[in-house]
């Protein structure tokens, strides 16, 4: 007695249309997620000078220590007075920074900047709208502090 047995051979893999279908998914959520990633080059200049903000803070606290430490406060006249922080010689008004110029002398400021165009700015030379992504310092006064007004829109 022969038997004969009947094998069945399974297809195994992919149906293009499965493919085609998988392919088209991709695409989708490449073209959904693509815009995040192209805002994040602007949103690392945003926090770029929101940095700079924070170093401008910084290194008016440090001049304004020294021209505490040193005697140096002159509240009445604003008449401006240098003092000496890393060696270089920083002109102040009222125990802070005189400038912005006065104040990068005490900050690391890498080339990505630009504080040389505009007065008292410093803005992001990659910045799509420099006017809207800069940091502007207003040096202190007898009865106020000094500001710093920040815009990112434009980075």
């Amino acid at each position: 007695m022969k038997m004969h047995m009947k094998m069945n051979k399974q297809q195994s893999g992919f149906t293009l249309i499965e493919l085609v279908m998988v392919i088209v998914v991709l695409g989708i959520l490449a073209a959904t997620a693509l815009p995040k990633f192209i805002n994040l080059g602007t949103d690392a200049r945003g926090a770029a000078i929101k940095a700079v903000e924070g170093s401008m803070r910084s290194a008016n606290a440090m001049i304004y220590t020294k021209a505490a430490v040193g005697n140096h406060l002159d509240g009445t006249t604003g008449t401006p007075v240098n003092v000496t922080v890393d060696g270089q010689s920083i002109s102040t008004a009222y125990g802070f920074a005189a400038t912005t110029a006065a104040l990068i002398l005490a900050m690391d400021l890498s080339a990505d900047y630009d504080s040389t165009t505009i007065t008292n700015v410093i803005y992001h030379k990659g910045a799509i709208d420099t006017t809207n992504c800069r940091v502007t310092y207003k040096a202190a006064t007898a009865t106020t502090a000094p500001t710093y007004t920040t815009l990112i829109s434009g980075c």
